[in-house]
């Protein structure tokens, strides 16, 4: 299945980001239809600045 393949390089793609996260922090990721088509490269890029705003709102978050 589509979702199911988007979900685990998403999954893929978050994992090394999570080091850059603060300690404790969850995240969950919402995956509209057109990630169904988009490369890892451009999933890579909009979930860099997904978290990029994410860790904005967060008091002492990383930067």
């Amino acid at each position: 299945m589509v979702r199911h393949r988007v979900a685990r390089r998403l999954r893929h793609l978050l994992a090394s980001r999570m080091t850059g996260l603060p300690a404790g922090a969850r995240v969950v990721v919402r995956a509209l239809p057109p990630a169904a088509t988009a490369t890892s490269a451009e999933l890579g890029i909009d979930l860099d600045a997904g978290l990029r705003g994410a860790l904005r709102k967060v008091p002492g978050g990383v930067r």
